[in-house]
């Protein structure tokens, strides 16, 4: 790499740790192979986040005026970095990836300035996604008023039956 090169792959990283990253996911690649590579990078775009193999210089370079500064202690060996906007969506895909193969370790992550141990980030995957959350939301804000439509309609039934009960006793 050349120093335009380098100082574009920093800006770029610095973008990441600066605006758009809810969760940061550190990994240690133990010999993936290319296939599993993209596999990896397929899983992390289906689930909204980024996967990026970074030189530790330049990473640090880039975490350096961010909340993310206390992963630079993560940053050894050959890595890699995960992130995305949802604080769910990067650490998820990791796990599930880690369990199919040995290649990938997670050495730790961060949510901000909050810096997280391997079982951080595994307790972060196991956390439901933000929009399984909205979905249980919209689930309980919805549930008080179908029940009210229930209740509404529910005396009408009943002395419909009633109704329907005497006209067959009646008859």
């Amino acid at each position: 790499m050349d120093r335009s090169q380098k100082a574009e792959s920093v800006a770029s990283l610095n973008a990441v740790f600066a605006e758009a990253a809810g969760a940061v996911v550190v990994t240690r690649n133990l010999g993936m192979s290319v296939a599993q590579s993209t596999a990896l990078r397929g899983k992390m775009r289906d689930a909204g986040a980024t996967y990026k193999v970074a030189k530790n210089r330049l990473a640090k370079l880039a975490i350096a005026d961010t909340d993310y500064v206390g992963i630079g202690d993560f940053l050894t060996g050959p890595t890699g970095i995960s992130s995305s906007v949802d604080p769910v969506a990067a650490a998820k895909a990791v796990v599930e990836f880690a369990k199919t193969t040995d290649k990938i370790e997670i050495v730790g992550g961060a949510m901000g300035s909050q810096v997280l141990t391997p079982e951080g980030v595994k307790a972060l995957a196991s956390m439901p996604s933000l929009d399984e959350l909205r979905a249980k939301l919209i689930g309980l804000v919805q549930a008080p008023a179908t029940k009210i439509a229930q209740l509404q309609t529910a005396p009408a039934a009943k002395l419909a039956r009633v109704f329907a009960a005497y006209a067959d006793k009646a008859a």
